[in-house]
């Protein structure tokens, strides 16, 4: 999964981002959701496949950006 940025109506869902950018819940990583990052934007993330991010409109969003996996840092204690 890659994570991309979209520009949404205000206060908008997974399922109608989905709708609008024409993606398939298993192209989806649901359980990340679709995440405000910029009210004033209307700028959401969402983590989508790589396949699906490749199809997406340059239009409608940016991306796709890496996604690490975070981790600790340093020796387990």
């Amino acid at each position: 999964m890659v994570l991309i940025t979209v520009r949404l109506p205000s206060e908008a869902t997974l399922k109608q981002a989905m709708r609008r950018l024409d993606l398939r819940e298993e192209e989806v990583d649901t359980g990340y959701g679709l995440v405000l990052i910029d009210p004033e934007q209307s700028l959401y993330g969402l983590r989508v496949s790589e396949a699906a991010a490749r199809r997406i409109d340059p239009a409608a969003g940016d991306g796709p950006y890496s996604d690490p996996r975070i981790e600790p840092y340093g020796p387990p204690r």
